[in-house]
């Protein structure tokens, strides 16, 4: 009945009471700890996918529009906005808040942002843990709204306890889930093949530390006893052991042979085995081989259609959600009615050599697409007097009009 009673206590404060009793060196007491990092980062392909992820999400800006009926339009920026592309929070600038958050929800199948109000403005946003918050369902509507959803957050150093409602946090997960609540990180569903990698690559490491020689069998004649058995291999790995020893001349007494038990790599297909779990763990995480140094089936000249299929195949769906997510929580309903969104900008990924992305720019303004102002800036020059207009070929006309030039009479007007 107390746990009870605890619970109910620590859900009846509202938002505002809440807000009121954080301060922000409660704050800093909550996220000083930072999130701990799993061993399989240890392992190079799982580090380089969560890598390129994390660094592909905080290289790209986020944008505000709005959808009217005249089309959409880059939004004059309000105060979400401009706290969203100046500084999510006075420690982490844009690029590194989102590559973190990235970097979570990879790592941990879930990512948690605080969004922190006051009065009706965004004060800042903070990255909590993944491993210290707990999503509670009240499915049967004990402490208010029936199936509501709250997330509950439980310091690690001084075990007190903060609750939020859904509004207030910001949930990335990845694509692969149970319930479509909760995300399942990549290490979880990989853990063998992951673990698999981790071992050959400290067998690697064991086999260059032994100057890349490979165990021994020594024959002599009589009986030892575990002493001086222990001795006698001492005294072989003396000259045998290490990258020092590498090539040197291994003195073995008379009536005693030595012979290596040589196992090549090559004939165990170590490096082909070990490719392809690079590979299996790679696409898990919709990597393609070329991010990860396999250029087997790659070359320059097909790169800028690998970084489409990268866009399309694995950051689409990614930015989907955090955009949606986004735009969800931190606009109000009224601006949401009225369209305003935020969206991701991808021309940093999709830009293409300088020849072919002059060639796309001039078609798209020569055909009236783009506008030369927004041609420009796309390259990032500035606007010009004049270039708001669109402009086309002279030579065309309107559709309706085919065929008029023909019915003209000679010696007409």
């Amino acid at each position: 009945m107390k746990l009870v009673d605890g619970i109910k206590n620590l859900f009846s404060t509202t938002n505002e009471t809440q807000e009121s009793r954080i301060t922000m060196d409660e704050i800093i007491e909550m996220f000083k700890g930072g999130t701990v990092l799993g061993e399989n980062l240890s392992e190079v392909t799982y580090f380089t996918c969560i890598k390129m992820l994390s660094e592909s999400l905080g290289k790209l800006s986020l944008k505000f529009y709005q959808d009217t009926d005249e089309g959409v339009k880059r939004a004059k920026s309000n105060q979400v906005a401009q706290r969203l592309k100046i500084r999510p929070n006075p420690y982490m600038t844009p690029s590194t808040f989102w590559a973190t958050v990235e970097f979570n929800k990879n790592q941990y199948g879930n990512a948690y942002v605080w969004t922190r109000w006051h009065k009706g403005n965004l004060q800042d946003l903070w990255i909590l843990p993944p491993n210290s918050v707990q999503i509670l369902i009240d499915n049967a509507g004990i402490f208010g709204k029936s199936n509501a959803m709250y997330y509950l957050y439980e310091d690690p150093e001084t075990n007190k306890k903060y609750k939020f409602n859904h509004k207030e946090i910001l949930h990335f997960k990845t694509g692969t889930s149970r319930d479509g609540i909760t995300g399942l990180s990549v290490q979880q569903i990989l853990a063998s093949t992951v673990e698999g990698n981790k071992s050959s690559q400290s067998f690697m490491n064991h086999l260059y530390k032994s100057g890349l020689t490979a165990k021994a069998a020594l024959e002599y004649t009589g009986d030892l006893n575990k002493e001086a058995k222990k001795k006698l291999v001492k005294g072989f790995e003396e000259f045998s052991s290490g990258s020092e020893n590498a090539g040197k001349i291994i003195p073995v007494p008379l009536g005693m042979k030595l012979t290596p038990l040589d196992i090549k790599l090559t004939d165990s297909q170590f490096f082909e085995l070990k490719k392809y779990s690079s590979l299996q763990i790679a696409a898990a995480f919709g990597i393609k081989p070329n991010h990860i140094n396999d250029y087997e089936k790659s070359s320059y000249s097909n790169s800028e259609m690998q970084n489409l299929s990268f866009y399309v195949d694995t950051l689409l769906f990614i930015l989907k959600q955090y955009e949606e997510e986004i735009s969800y929580k931190l606009l109000s309903d009224d601006e949401q009615k009225k369209g305003y969104y935020f969206k991701f900008n991808v021309n940093s990924i999709l830009r293409a050599d300088v020849k072919t992305q002059m060639e796309s720019l001039a078609a798209g303004v020569n055909n009236g697409i783009y506008l030369i102002n927004e041609a420009r800036s796309y390259i990032d020059l500035p606007k010009v007097e004049g270039g708001d207009k669109p402009i086309v070929n002279g030579n065309y006309i309107p559709l309706k009009q085919v065929g008029n030039q023909y019915n003209k009479k000679k010696g007409g007007d």
